[in-house]
């Protein structure tokens, strides 16, 4: 399987269209609208987890620039995020109300 981030979406992009635009090239396992954890607001990006390596190879391709609600896509296979240091953990004893 292969993750696949989409960006420059517009705010009204839904998860149907990206099943329809990414179906087009195989099968998809997951996708996610990244939202604004407060406000629930889309963010203007998503990820598209598709079953096999050469179809989302060939999506990525076929899709990087493409036009959707007159926006030009990024689309780019997604780079896993670096773990994160232990300040992590200090914003959750902050929140749990832990003293440090």
């Amino acid at each position: 399987m292969k993750d696949i981030f989409v960006g420059n979406l517009d705010y009204e992009t839904t998860q149907d269209e990206l099943r329809h635009l990414f179906g087009a090239y195989g099968p998809i396992e997951r996708i996610n609208i990244v939202t604004d954890r407060y406000s629930s607001q889309p963010r203007g990006f998503a990820f598209v987890e598709m079953v096999k390596d050469e179809d989302a190879e060939k999506a990525i391709r076929e899709l990087n620039g493409a036009v959707i609600h007159d926006r030009k896509l990024e689309v780019n296979e997604a780079r896993r995020r670096p773990e994160r240091s232990a300040g992590r953990k200090g914003r959750e004893r902050r929140r749990s109300g832990g003293r440090w």
